[in-house]
């Protein structure tokens, strides 16, 4: 995995480029990453940053969380990362990670982060589902249901990954191939060209491509 930092979604929003062109953007706040641990191939077998952002309260860490914080010489985090293959040149434990020490204008990032959740939904809400069909042919009060779902005698039974009603959303995705339309850096805001996975102020992660 290339470079990356740790970001938190703010919102969406629409901006012009140099040719009038109006396109949604998704603004993330990238407050600078504490680098709290590196690991190289002689200590750890392969190479690694580990950054953590965003302040947490000590009372809320775990003891041995808070010895790992300690070390790094950095306050508590709420969210911390590993990034493989990621050695930043000049840089040690306890140094910052800023937007404009990773990310540039113009280059494609991938983004990282949880779905919404959407709870105990149906097949129609949750595979797309046409129903039944209309009320008619004896189809009473039926029109969202999942339709047959099992086997006659043989094989007698239904067969696992059947789609069927369950709990949607929640889910751990990534969005390939967006571009960095706008950097704030002292605002700690950079623009992505699309949408981000999850609800405002959600955790994301965000690669280099």
């Amino acid at each position: 995995m290339s470079s990356g930092l740790i970001g938190k979604k703010v919102g969406m929003t629409n901006v012009f480029d140099d040719d009038g062109r109006n396109y949604a953007v998704t603004v993330i706040e990238v407050e600078p990453c504490v680098i709290t641990q590196i690991k190289t191939t002689e200590t750890d077998g392969y190479e690694a940053v580990q950054l953590a952002a965003f302040d947490k309260k000590a009372k809320n860490v775990s003891k041995p969380l808070l010895g790992h914080f300690d070390k790094a010489g950095t306050t508590p985090k709420k969210y911390v990362k590993e990034f493989r293959d990621f050695l930043p040149e000049g840089f040690e434990v306890g140094d910052e990670l800023n937007i404009e020490d990773v990310f540039t204008v113009g280059e494609s990032v991938d983004v990282t982060g949880v779905t919404k959740g959407k709870g105990f939904t149906g097949v129609v809400k949750r595979y797309n589902f046409s129903g039944v069909g209309e009320a008619t042919h004896g189809q009473h009060n039926r029109q969202r249901h999942p339709g047959s779902i099992g086997q006659a005698s043989d094989p007698s039974r239904v067969f696992p990954g059947m789609k069927m009603a369950g709990r949607s959303g929640n889910e751990r995705t990534k969005i390939k191939n967006l571009t960095v339309a706008k950097i704030f850096a002292e605002s700690n805001l950079m623009m992505v060209t699309g949408s981000v996975p999850g609800p405002n102020g959600r955790f994301v992660e965000i690669y280099n491509r």
